[in-house]
């Protein structure tokens, strides 16, 4: 049997053992893994989150908010927090819709289960307001972009996929919008419960800026409008326009109507052969390389021409007009009329390289740069990747061979309207911050002078007299107010093949002295009657002006027609090519006010608009050839000349309104 010593030896032996593997578990935990250890503690009694920034408003040029940012709340209960099961079901029940439970149900589960409940919404502020102060109810933040008026601008808009820009300018200028989460810290149990306890906020939510569109949002209503009723009146597959200021590049308005209803932006990303409209830039080359004079005629060949090609096994390509002509014509006539045979001819005058520069001074084949996510440039081939240049430079002088987008095409009229210089296309006006300081205010971007001042002015003649009577836009044409334009039809294409379908289209410029606006519109493939631009396009185009004419929005400063001075149009020194022009072109004389086939009475009586808003009263009295002069907003409450009253056309109609 052991001694005594022994056994005491050997407990001795057996605590140091235990007492050392415990020192040096401690040191382990204590030294080598404390940090690991402790940071593991505090995550797994704190929980870090995330607090949203609420993402930039997006407003029109006047501050009407197009996409806004809404607080929005999720709800959680904690059960073992509260002190009235009954009464918070009985809240959750009467305020929160789309709980999924009953509130039979929520009491007994408050009751009988410490798990949290969880009421994701969204919901709002209103709707919340009395769980607010409720011991128990946990409510997060959640900002929830919103568009007040959802199909307006929504194309250029676009829309965004969990805080994060989806498409159009919420996707181009995401990083301007987003703004900057913030960060707070709450304290959980073991059963990782929320602990009521002051939060400890480590960042603030920092929101994002906003930004002010060029875009009138009356115009683009307007617009809207117009084309949904063109789309359905002329059995259209789409239909699409730009409004844009020429002396800044501002875009007054954008829109993209589909028969189906679908969101799109095709103004900026399908492009199209702009058929007739295209015949100026030709035209602009010819006469800033001085290949052409006022004098100068062609043969119309009687409407059929068989134009020889070189380099190619055909030594032929039939060429036709779609209103022949039989007398010999001049450049000025030729784009009245829209003779294809014409333009063929004089293109003829130019290589491929002058004709070719002048399409990209004017920026075709690539993109404008406005802030529209997935803009593209269409296409307009180098001179030498071409395998046949007299087939495609008689193709571009037509508008064929080369596709535009309605942008590309507005920013292209921009530059005859704007003497010469085309400016950079922009949507946006300014930037600013959350505090409201202005970050950035655009200020008018000249990209080039493409034509000089004096070509630019022949140019607008030239337009003059193709909306003038017996010019394929004379529907455009309005009465008091005169514009200039151009019309275009064109073949669409399937499988690269022309196809019987075609996208009608008309160019204007308004009003024709101090161009303030520059519009583009364009139908795909109207199926109801007449496909001809000069028939679908360009009426459309001088509805809209009627509606901006009698709209409050300012965006038509009306002071200009009375003759004062324009101080807003840039000028460079110098033509991007010589001008060669010794002899303008002649002047086309254009009758004013225009009348249109069957003629006006010269006087009758004024219309009674006692009682309508001021855009429909002024739409009116302008469609009877009235001048108006405003007092007041609201609704008018009476006119001077009287209603009634007999008036000659051209006089000014004093319209009174009251709130």
């Amino acid at each position: 049997m052991p001694r005594p010593a022994a056994r005491i030896a050997f407990i001795q032996a057996v605590l140091a053992v235990a007492v050392a593997a415990v020192l040096l578990r401690s040191a382990k935990l204590q030294i080598l893994d404390g940090r690991k250890l402790a940071a593991e503690a505090v995550r797994q009694r704190t929980k870090r989150v995330q607090l949203p920034a609420a993402r930039g408003v997006i407003a029109d040029r006047a501050g009407v908010r197009l996409a806004d940012t809404r607080e929005s709340y999720h709800v959680g209960i904690a059960p073992n927090e509260i002190e009235s099961p009954h009464e918070i079901a009985t809240l959750v029940a009467r305020s929160l819709d789309r709980t999924n439970m009953t509130q039979a149900a929520l009491e007994r589960r408050l009751r009988t289960s410490d798990a949290y409940v969880s009421f994701w919404g969204p919901y709002s502020a209103t709707q919340v307001d009395q769980l607010r102060t409720r011991r128990g109810v946990h409510l997060e933040t959640n900002p929830q972009r919103i568009y007040p008026a959802p199909d307006l601008a929504r194309g250029a808009i676009g829309a965004v996929d969990a805080d994060t820009g989806r498409s159009g300018m919420e996707r181009m200028l995401d990083s301007l919008l987003r703004g900057v989460p913030g960060e707070e810290v709450n304290l959980r149990d073991p059963r990782r419960r929320l602990i009521v306890s002051p939060r400890r906020l480590i960042r603030e939510p920092v929101p994002g800026n906003d930004i002010i569109l060029t875009v009138d949002a009356g115009l683009q209503e307007i617009v809207e409008r117009a084309l949904d009723h063109a789309i359905e009146q002329l059995k259209a597959r789409s239909a699409e326009a730009v409004f844009l200021d020429p002396r800044n590049g501002e875009v007054l308005a954008i829109a993209s109507r589909q028969a189906d209803g679908a969101v799109s932006n095709s103004a900026l990303l399908s492009p199209f052969e702009p058929g007739s409209t295209a015949k100026l830039f030709t035209a602009a080359a010819l006469l800033s390389l001085g290949r052409v004079d006022s004098t100068d005629t062609i043969d119309p060949e009687g409407g059929r021409w068989e134009m020889p090609i070189r380099g190619r096994r055909a030594t032929t390509r039939t060429i036709s007009d779609a209103h022949p002509e039989h007398e010999a014509l001049t450049l000025a006539r030729v784009i009245e009329v829209s003779s294809n045979i014409g333009m063929a001819k004089f293109s003829q005058r130019l290589t491929a390289d002058e004709q070719f520069a002048m399409l990209r001074a004017f920026g075709f084949g690539t993109p404008t740069g406005v802030e529209v996510a997935g803009e593209v440039g269409g296409r307009l081939v180098p001179p030498d990747g071409l395998s046949s240049p007299d087939f495609v430079t008689g193709s571009w002088a037509m508008g064929y061979q080369l596709t535009v987008t309605a942008m590309q095409l507005a920013a292209a009229y921009g530059v005859i309207a704007n003497d010469g210089v085309l400016m950079a296309p922009t949507l946006v006006r300014e930037i600013r911050g959350p505090d409201g300081t202005v970050l950035y205010r655009h200020q008018p971007e000249p990209v080039r002078r493409v034509i000089s001042p004096a070509v630019a002015a022949t140019l607008r003649r030239y337009l003059a007299a193709a909306v003038a009577k017996g010019g394929t836009g004379e529907q455009a044409q309005l009465q008091n107010y005169r514009l200039v334009g151009k019309t275009g039809t064109s073949h669409q294409t399937e499988n690269g093949r022309y196809v019987d379908r075609y996208n009608a289209s008309f160019a204007a410029i308004f009003p024709a002295d101090r161009p303030q606006l520059v519009a583009v519109v364009k139908v795909d493939a109207p199926g109801s009657g007449s496909y001809y631009g000069g028939q679908t396009a360009a009426p459309l185009v001088k509805e809209m002006l009627y509606e901006a004419l009698a709209s409050p929005s300012g965006v038509i400063n009306r002071n200009l027609f009375a003759g004062r001075r324009d101080t807003a149009r840039v000028e460079l020194a110098g033509p991007a090519v010589p001008s060669r022009v010794s002899t303008p072109p002649p002047v086309v004389a254009v009758s004013w006010p225009y009348r249109e086939r069957t003629p006006k009475a010269v006087s009758g009586p004024v219309p009674d608009v006692t009682g309508a808003s001021v855009r429909a009263a002024v739409a009116a009295l302008h469609r009877r050839g009235y001048r108006v002069a405003l007092h007041g907003v609201g609704s008018v409450t009476r006119t001077e000349p009287a209603a009634g009253d007999t008036a000659a056309a051209g006089t000014v109609v004093t319209v009174w309104t009251e709130p």
